[in-house]
Formats: structure tokens, sequence, C-alpha cells
């Protein structure tokens, strides 16, 4: 006859999903044996898969991937293996040979250009309904959790009217945020939207996830004092442009290079005399186009002194001592936004673009120089993916562990399946 031990209660998982990242933080966390099936869809690079696996104590398992462009393919699959499949995701669906393993998890984010404000031709764009495609592979797949990213226009949106309208057809729990990736760790302010699925219980539970970081200015409240207020225990203050890259040196060249990282992608353009005078211009962090005009007018271009009104972004210095503006593709022009180095004369590089999406030197990019500024400017910064993927866990080890434990309540056993009580015990 077994014996009689103590029923344990069901596991908290707003708790776990705490514990999982101040676990990491304090070197605690051991790699669980409990490794949930991913599939990432528009992956580009693989900024979410990297969060999920990489930046996490717990790595999901990347089963299959796809996206549109070529070089983004093949930077995902330097990385994470041959599993990333090109090609346009509605003809992939429709063809009779493609099969669509089974998951656990599906992650992505459809093109945003469609629900973008720099879209001027927005209403009616068809890239904002390829989250059908995205449901789609959701549901063939099986999986019993989705996450999807997009821009923070989506929310409220028609179309994501429509998205939960149909998750909760497949029997989904919906919960949807906006989230500043400073506040997580990633040394920028970007704002992305997150819609997530879930079959078996309220991702509310979980999501949005703690805060990591608090902006110095502000200071932080309690946790648990509203939930886009509420912090881990220790929360720090958020990373900065010179935590990022202040310790790299002058970038060398105007090509990507075959040495060793970071220094591969470290390389500088090659501007004209009167672009170098601009940016002598406005020496001090901080400075953009106004203070171009007001300093050197005769070096300012007709059309920014037209455009009275908008834009303070333009042709503007990051400061040392805040996060950068938000990474787009085409961070090395600094007249498409605050893309000038704090103090010398230059924009970014494209390593210190990665490193302001929070990507590791050693993640390896391949393709041109336009291609990895395409695939760093349209990732998703790994660290927010990754406070993103210790909800999805928390999800997960809760419904393993409670589905364990009715099973040994039939048995008239209690406990914990030993997969899950190593998992569980890892996190304490």
């Amino acid at each position: 006859m077994p014996k009689k031990t103590k029923v344990q209660k069901d596991i908290p998982i707003v708790a776990e999903e705490e514990t999982i990242y101040q676990a990491r933080i304090n070197g605690k966390l051991q790699e669980s044996p409990v490794r949930p099936r991913l599939i990432d869809l528009f992956a580009g690079a693989g900024g979410m898969t990297l969060g999920f696996t990489r930046f996490t104590g717990h790595p999901f398992e990347p089963v299959w991937s796809n996206d549109f462009n070529e070089y983004a393919v093949k930077t995902y699959n330097a990385n994470f293996g041959n599993h990333c499949h090109i090609g346009d995701i509605v003809d992939i669906l429709q063809n009779p040979t493609t099969n669509i393993p089974s998951a656990d998890v599906v992650i992505g984010g459809p093109p945003c250009q469609g629900f973008s404000l720099l879209n001027k031709f927005r209403d009616g764009d068809p890239r904002k309904q390829l989250w059908r495609p995205f449901m789609k592979i959701v549901e063939l797949s099986g999986a019993s959790i989705f996450v999807m990213e997009n821009v923070p226009q989506l929310l409220g949106s028609f179309e994501h009217g429509e998205i939960v309208e149909l998750a909760h057809t497949l029997g989904f729990k919906v919960r949807s945020a906006k989230l500043c990736a400073a506040d997580y760790g990633v040394p920028q302010v970007r704002w992305r939207a997150f819609i997530i699925g879930c079959k078996f219980t309220d991702p509310s539970l979980v999501f949005p996830p703690k805060k990591t970081n608090f902006k110095p200015s502000n200071g932080y409240k309690p946790a648990f004092a509203d939930e886009f207020d509420a912090y881990i225990s220790k929360p720090t203050p958020w990373r900065t442009v010179g935590d990022a890259i202040q310790n790299l040196p002058a970038p060398e060249g105007t090509e990507i290079r075959n040495v060793t990282p970071p220094l591969d992608l470290h390389f500088g353009r090659a501007p004209t005399e009167k672009s170098i005078e601009r940016y002598k211009a406005i020496p001090e962090e901080g400075m953009n186009r106004f203070d171009l005009q007001r300093r050197a007018p005769h070096l300012t271009p007709d059309c920014w002194i037209r455009k009275t009104s908008g834009g303070t972004d333009l042709f503007g210095r990051l400061w040392w001592n805040r996060p950068s503006v938000t990474i787009r593709t085409e961070f090395f022009k600094p007249e498409k936004g605050r893309y000038l180095h704090p103090v010398q004369n230059r924009p970014i590089t494209h390593r210190e673009a990665a490193r302001l999406q929070s990507f590791p030197d050693d993640f390896r990019f391949t393709g041109t120089k336009t291609e990895v500024a395409k695939q760093i400017g349209n990732a998703v910064p790994p660290l927010l993916a990754a406070r993103i993927a210790d909800c999805v866990y928390s999800l997960i080890l809760s419904k393993g562990a409670n589905e364990c434990r009715m099973s040994l309540v039939k048995k008239k056993e209690a406990g914990l399946c030993p997969e899950y009580q190593e998992a569980i015990q890892s996190l304490r």
C-alpha cells in the first residue's frame, strides 16, 4: 500500500513566473527536463526563438519555423538548426505536401506594416490579414498556447477583435497588453503589443509579466500594486546606451568583416564631407535637426527647414545614460531617426544596434549588411521575448503538474511526477 503523504496544493503559477526570473538572475536555475515544443512564424532572424531558448533556464525546443526572407531564414537556421522554411506562409499552407508538426506553443509576429503609423496606405493593407494563417498553424499544430506580437496599433483595431473572436472559437482564453522593452532589461524604449492565448487556463494569471527594470526618474511601485505597474521584488534601473555599447572601440572599415565578434559587425559608413560637418555641428547628447538648424542653418536641408514641427528624433544624438530610441531597419541612416552615436561623429554600427536590441555578440547574422540591418531592426528583442517565455513556461508547468497530480490521485498516490518535481524544485 503506498505511503500516505501530504497532498500538494495547486501550483501558484503567478509566483512561479517571478521565481523563474529571480532564480535565473541569481544563477540558481538549472536546465529543466520539461521542454515544450515551439513553432515560430514570421520568425525573421529568430529574436523570439532566442528569447524562448537561450535566454531562459527552461529552454523550449524549436521544431518548425517560417519566414519569407531567404537571408533571415539562413540566419535562423545558422543559430537554431535547419527547420526554418522559406516561403509565403499562405502558399506553404496550400501545398498538400506541407506537414506542420505538433507543438505546445506557437509564437510569431505577422508583418506589422499594415498597422504601422508609418504606412500611409494601411487601410485595406493585405498584410493586416496575415494573422489568419498564423492561427491556422496554431490549429494544425495542436498548440495549447500562442503568442502573437505586433505594433501597439494592433490593440483596439478591428483586426484585434477578429483575432480574439477566432481564438475564442478555437477554445482559447486571451489576454493582450502593450509592453515596453526597456521595462524588461532591453536598453531600448521599444513598445510592442502581445496577444497570448491559452486553452487550459486564463493567461492573465501570469501575463503581463512583472517588470524587471524601472525608469529611474519614475521609481517603481511595490509588486501587486497594479498589473501594469507590477515589478519583481528587486527591479533594477533601465539599462542604457552606455551599458550596451560604451566598451566598444571605434569602428573600422565600411563592410562586414571576417573577424571575431563583436568587431565583425562593428563597421562604419563613408559619409560625405557635408554629413561630417552636420555631425560636428550638433556635438552634444540629445541634439537633433532643430539644433542643427539653429546652430548651422547653412548645413540644414531645405526640407527640414520647411518642416517646422514633428520629427524631433531626426538627425538626433543618443544619450549615454538613457535607453536608445526604437531601433528600426535603417538605423545606420541618421536622417531616419535618433541614430547618431552619443559622442562620436557617426551613426551607430550594426553591432551597436544589435546590442541595443539585446542580441548577444555570438549570435550569427548572415547576408549583406543591408539584409543584416533588416534582421536586426525587425527583430523582437530577445530579452523581452524571454520574459514572455517565463509566462508561457509557468502556464505549461502548472498544467503538467496538475495533470500529473490528478493522475496520481486516481492511483491513490500523492505528490508529483518526477519530471515536474525536478522542474519545480529547480525554481526554488
